[in-house]
């Protein structure tokens, strides 16, 4: 089978990726999607595009819109998409570079390169696409694939900041699967920055998928600052006022956690979405730093549409 015929699959490692709930899903799309009617598709928070990939194997879409506030993670996109070759290109150079080194030279190459990832940052301007965001993006999926879970994390500086992860033998280069996921994302229109900015594409017979950064669940530790701006309650009641207010004019499906796993009083989704529809479906989440509480938990998803 050629490179360009196999499917594509998500090429980043992403935290809360949806890959294992797609086949629940499957179960939750409204019937127009599956009977193939919807013509427009939008992902006001793409991620690690785990939905977008499954849904575009099953559905045609006349048009799709892809959006993430997270601007390095649009620019991947962007440069797969457009320049899959030199990014390919790139990427065998750091991983023939990486994968002989033992672990003290490994973190050597990890961190300078990241330190070089966020001094581009501050000089790139990512409205107007040039080599340099090639050669960024390449940095971008090389630490994406060797940093500790995968993680995309930002300190108060807006600078990347996961450390290196301990991995044998990484995959940093998947070029069956880059060049597949550059022939999904042909026509596939890419923005970056709120999520707001995505309702101008909607129309006739539009589906939106709504998987923003989750509402941390009382108790434990996690973090919502993937991109600049930290995605806080406030963050979540404004895109709860949103969604309201274009619950007229698309389906709209959406993911959260599900505060109840932690806190069986906590009704914090039930007063935001109270005229949506609220299922749960299960997930595998380490959301314990113990081990041994760590395991199977629910996660909310909140339809306007039965």
């Amino acid at each position: 089978m050629l490179a360009t015929e196999i499917e594509a699959k998500p090429f980043l490692k992403w935290a809360g990726g949806k890959r294992q709930l797609l086949g629940q899903f499957e179960l939750e799309y409204p019937l127009t999607l599956k009977n193939n009617e919807i013509k427009t598709y939008i992902e006001p928070f793409v991620g690690g595009g785990a939905v977008f990939f499954e849904l575009t194997k099953h559905y045609n879409f006349e048009k799709i819109v892809l959006n993430d506030a997270n601007h390095e993670l649009i620019n991947t996109y962007k440069s797969v998409k457009n320049e899959v070759d030199a990014v390919i290109e790139r990427l065998k150079e750091m991983e023939e570079e990486y994968l002989p080194l033992e672990t003290e030279n490994r973190k050597e190459i990890y961190y300078a390169r990241r330190d070089n990832f966020n001094d581009e940052k501050k000089e790139l301007n990512f409205n107007q696409f040039t080599k340099a965001h090639i050669e960024h993006a390449a940095k971008f999926i090389f630490l994406n694939r060797t940093c500790f879970n995968g993680l995309y994390r930002q300190n108060q500086s807006g600078e990347f900041n996961v450390p290196i992860g301990r991995y044998k033998n990484p995959t940093i280069c998947n070029e069956e699967n880059l060049i597949a996921v550059s022939k999904a994302l042909e026509n596939v229109i890419l923005t970056s920055g709120d999520f707001e900015k995505t309702e101008k594409y909607i129309e006739d017979q539009t589906f939106i998928y709504i998987d923003p950064p989750y509402r941390p669940l009382p108790g434990t530790k996690s973090f919502t600052k993937y991109a600049r701006a930290d995605f806080n309650e406030e963050s979540q009641k404004r895109l709860a006022d949103w969604a309201e207010k274009i619950s007229e004019e698309a389906f709209l499906m959406l993911s959260n956690s599900n505060p109840k796993n932690t806190d069986s009083k906590d009704d914090f989704f039930e007063e935001l979405y109270s005229e949506f529809d609220i299922s749960e479906v299960s997930a595998k989440r380490s959301i314990n730093s113990n081990a041994a509480k760590r395991g199977e938990i629910t996660e909310l998803v909140i339809k306007n549409y039965n």
